[in-house]
């Protein structure tokens, strides 16, 4: 880990005047840590639940197998579709609220400029310094409309590729979903050391991505590692006993 002298000397290297202004006129790298772990969570938990679900009912190794592997293509495929169009809603929203803002400013330009001077006196400038900011966000139409829209409606102009977005959660979703499966795949083994296989590996995924999630977010790594294992191993427990109690009431 760095000293705190060697960081401070990181920090001012980074923020010295060209450096901040050729940092800004970079585009945004898209952030797909939140597709990525979506998608891991949700294809270990899935997976690892109908093997749960599978054992505590009685099923056989190959059931575990069919199952597993249909869920992950199909389950996969919705999330990814679901992504697909959670992100595309949100880019018709901004689209709407911006036609929205345009055609105020056009019709009540006061008003919207009234919206603006209290938008930034609420951040407690006061007199010329309030007026010298109205004026200069409202000659701009564009900086006008997306300061609206960002302090009215807390939206940004940077959104993430919406099929890229699909494409990377079907994918963590579908290869870390596997990872509960493989000890079904291979022969030799009872069904009691599969499902123990599958459990230890799930548990391991868990642990991992929660890592991952804590090393990325500069969180408490250990913190982060024991949520996910506990979130995860919670819905496999679930499962699990809703396989023996319908194994128990209809004698499977």
């Amino acid at each position: 880990m760095p000293t705190d002298k060697a960081r401070r000397q990181q920090l001012r290297q980074e923020h010295r005047p060209e450096n901040i202004a050729r940092r800004l006129q970079q585009p945004p790298e898209p952030r797909r840590l939140s597709d990525l772990v979506l998608g891991a969570i949700d294809g270990c938990i899935t997976t690892f639940a109908i093997v749960c679900g599978a054992y505590g009912a009685g099923f056989p190794s190959s059931v575990v197998v069919v199952m597993g592997i249909a869920n992950l293509i199909a389950d996969g495929f919705s999330m990814a579709v679901s992504n697909y169009e959670a992100v595309g809603a949100e880019q018709h929203f901004f689209e709407s609220a911006r036609r929205t803002e345009e055609q105020h400013i056009e019709l009540v330009p006061e008003g919207e400029r009234e919206e603006i001077r209290q938008i930034f006196a609420a951040k407690g400038f006061r007199g010329e310094s309030l007026e010298l900011i109205v004026n200069t966000v409202t000659s701009d139409r564009r900086l006008w409309v997306d300061t609206m829209l960002q302090e009215e409606y807390g939206l940004s102009r940077v959104f993430p590729n919406a099929f890229a977005s699909a494409w990377w959660t079907f994918i963590a979703f579908v290869v870390v979903g596997l990872i509960p499966l493989t000890p079904f795949l291979f022969s030799g083994l009872t069904q009691t050391q599969e499902f123990v296989g599958s459990a230890l590996l799930a548990g391991a995924v868990f642990f991992a991505i929660g890592l991952v999630k804590g090393v990325v977010n500069r969180t408490s790594r250990l913190r982060s590692a024991f949520r996910t294992f506990l979130l995860g191993g919670g819905a496999a427990t679930l499962a699990f006993c809703v396989g023996y109690l319908l194994r128990q009431a209809f004698n499977f």
